[in-house]
């Protein structure tokens, strides 16, 4: 492990040091008092409805050894209460994270890979980080932790690992060039360039630029694509020669293919090539999208010269984090697919499609207004609507301001009137469910993460 002491903190924030020992190692760092563990170190991050320096004084009492702060005026008597501690006065507590982060992350030679994209990141950086674990003591973003906060917050957890799988969100442009700047990543990954926030960024064009600010952290790093993506198959033909890039893909021809694709209701199979032989890959999760992950994650593992026989092993054990395609079976036997984390159109096309594959049960999609997609609200959410149709989806149940357009469309389809159910008010779904939910259903519940339909589907569990 590499210790920061306080005077690094020093160093690299232009910190003032209030009161301490300049040489105390800094081993732990938090940011939530309410979780703060004896000897931590506390920053005081400012958000938009609270001011984190404020319960500096909280932080002590909780244990901490160290707290890092600003805009805070301190008294004899407070220096004199808290004697023995360290107090480390600052600009501004954002930056010093930055700083701190971008510290630690230098002082370990290790392959560092980030991950962005429209939809999957966070079941792409896992699926790869199983595989990386496969050879590597690894450390990887918990969760989607994949913001200004979370990704130096993961950063700091580094300690004996040898690798590191990082996941980088955006709303708007520069938010991934920071991230970049912090993480310097040697392997690069883009999942797919699709419409999530395009209401933010004005186009999928715009989407590819940000998602594209991956590759400012490092001078020569490796990029990998998904090649069967439009936009990053034309960004891949045309910047072949200037970049290293590698590519996978299912339809395009790329450096890790799929053949032989057998798409189940839980799982998939297919055939790859690895280190010029053949092998047969079992996919834990049902859907083509995994399928495009796992060999994404075949390219990094490739990359990193990890053996064939290990990379199959990584894709064959890996778990999804929670609330992403999480399924249970219900105690009547009908079955829940809490997908409900969040949702793009891409995400919900990618859902329904799974759904489709339950040709043997009825099929139920409860969905909700997908966010953050401005003037493209209307024509996306309509678009839904047409899958719904399109993937034989029996009932469709809605709940939401833009969700309205999702059941417009699905009955200008043609789907029944009778099987679309609209809600003003979401909890009026878990009712309407309680009464027509049989044995043979399966019910996906998807919408973006504000709408909290992942709630609606803990209920149904429960009941």
């Amino acid at each position: 492990m590499k210790d920061i002491t306080v005077k690094n903190i020093l160093e690299v924030t232009g910190g003032e040091l209030i009161i301490g020992n300049q040489e105390q190692i800094c081993e732990v760092f938090s940011k939530d008092t309410r979780i703060l563990n004896p000897g931590d170190v506390y920053i005081g991050i400012k958000g938009e409805a609270f001011d984190g320096s404020e319960f500096w004084k909280q932080a002590f009492e909780k244990g901490a050894s160290v707290v890092i702060v600003e805009n805070i005026d301190f008294t004899k008597e407070n220096l004199g209460e808290y004697k023995g501690k360290t107090i480390i006065k600052v600009k501004n507590t954002l930056e010093a994270l930055y700083g701190i982060a971008r510290f630690k992350r230098e002082a370990y030679n290790i392959p560092v890979i980030a991950v962005t994209g429209s939809v999957g990141k966070t079941s792409t950086k896992d699926i790869i980080a199983n595989v990386v674990s496969q050879k590597f003591k690894t450390l990887k973003t918990i969760g989607n932790n994949n913001n200004n906060i979370g990704l130096p917050f993961t950063i700091l957890r580094l300690k004996n690992e040898e690798a590191m799988v990082l996941e980088m969100g955006m709303n708007h442009f520069g938010e991934i060039s920071l991230l970049t700047s912090i993480a310097k990543p040697d392997i690069c990954v883009i999942t797919n360039i699709g419409t999530s926030h395009i209401g933010n960024l004005g186009s999928r064009e715009n989407i590819l630029k940000a998602k594209l600010e991956i590759l400012e952290g490092n001078k020569d790093p490796i990029v990998i694509v998904n090649n069967d993506n439009d936009l990053l198959h034309n960004w891949y033909e045309e910047n072949k020669n200037r970049f290293q890039i590698k590519t996978f893909g299912i339809k395009n021809k790329s450096d890790v293919m799929a053949s032989d694709i057998a798409l189940e209701k839980e799982k998939s199979t297919y055939t790859c090539i690895l280190n010029n032989k053949k092998y047969k890959i079992n996919v834990p999760v049902g859907g083509e999208h995994f399928v495009l992950n796992s060999l994404c994650a075949s390219l990094v593992g490739e990359t990193l010269n990890i053996q064939p026989e290990q990379i199959v092993k990584g894709i064959e054990s890996f778990e999804l984090t929670k609330k992403r395609m999480d399924i249970t079976v219900l105690s009547n036997g009908a079955k829940i697919i809490n997908d409900a984390y969040n949702a793009s159109f891409e995400s919900m096309q990618a859902s329904l499609k799974y759904l489709s594959e339950f040709r043997d049960n009825r099929k139920i999609a409860v969905l909700g207004d997908m966010f953050e997609l401005g003037n493209y609200a209307e024509e996306l959410h309509k678009s839904v609507g047409k899958e719904v149709v399109k993937n034989h989806i029996d009932i469709l149940i809605c709940a939401g301001e833009t969700a309205s357009y999702i059941a417009k469309q699905a009955q200008e389809e043609g789907m029944s009137k009778e099987n679309i159910y609209y809600f003003l008010n979401k909890e009026e779904i878990v009712k309407e469910l309680k009464n027509i939910l049989d044995k043979n259903d399966v019910v996906l519940f998807k919408a973006s993460n504000g709408m909290r339909f992942f709630d609606l589907a803990e209920e149904i569990k429960k009941s």
